[in-house]
């Protein structure tokens, strides 16, 4: 195996996790111990591999930033849009793109269809992550102590419907886990339903979420069936693009 191949397979296997010994890696990919060692030494004389405080190899934050600037420069909404347009014309509703942004979510893209909505999210409107489709769609993905700490925040209540109490929507999150897409039942505005799916970048972790949004009612079953469909099919393409190798839906809870 030549070292350029070797040297490709190692990184790959580091972007998809958090750390690993060095004969975690070597076992991976059914490699010598010695030659691994060996390559990962040179790897961080390059400063493109790193050791953690347990001595476990992570890509270094160099390369982590040159990644990053390259997803930046592609921007989700763009690997998204035609799907959002398919998918509104299809369905009639409107598609929306958002990006998980600190402890909340920007709408950075909307395609309407023919439902003529209008109380909705504007494209740069910011929200936060315990209400609507596509912020529960993230939050549901995220890891579990954040989960839980971003669920203990103040709560805003938009409508009746809003889940404002912590427990509830912890329970909810849940739900959305096992299910693999979440909704969002006049939570923000009334009248106005949603679906959403994550998306999820190269580490595993949700990064925006897709949603369809309308006034037609959006329940668990048959019904929505064909948006999740769709849904998965654009999440699912864009988090490819994004470096995501796992399973597709993301992996759910057991």
């Amino acid at each position: 195996m030549s070292t350029v191949r070797r040297t490709i397979q190692v990184l790959d296997l580091l972007a998809k996790k958090e750390a690993l010994g060095v004969r975690a890696v070597a076992s991976a990919l059914e490699l010598p111990v010695g030659s691994i060692h060996r390559l990962l030494n040179d790897l961080a004389a390059e400063e493109v591999v790193e050791r953690d405080a347990r001595g476990a190899w992570r890509l270094a934050h160099r390369l982590l930033g040159i990644v990053d600037l390259q997803l930046e420069g592609i921007g989700i909404h763009r690997l998204a849009r035609p799907y959002c347009e398919a998918m509104a014309s299809a369905f009639g509703e409107t598609v929306n793109v958002n990006v998980l942004s600190g402890d909340g979510c920007v709408c950075v893209d909307k395609v309407r269809g023919n439902d003529r909505m209008q109380l909705d999210w504007r494209v740069g409107a910011r929200g936060p992550l315990h209400s609507g489709g596509s912020a529960k769609a993230m939050l549901a993905y995220l890891p579990e102590a954040e989960r839980e700490r971003i669920a203990r925040l103040p709560i805003t209540r938009f409508t009746e419907h809003t889940i404002v109490d912590a427990d509830a929507l912890l329970d909810e999150l849940s739900q959305i886990r096992a299910r693999g897409y979440a909704i969002d039942d006049q939570e923000l505005v009334v009248g106005v339903f949603c679906v959403a799916v994550p998306v999820i970048d190269r580490l595993g972790r949700p990064v925006a979420a897709i949603s369809i949004s309308g006034p037609s009612r959006k329940a668990p079953g048959d019904v929505i069936v064909p948006l999740v469909a769709r849904l998965n099919e654009a999440c699912g393409q864009v988090s490819q693009r994004l470096g995501y190798a796992g399973a597709w839906p993301p992996l759910k809870d057991q």
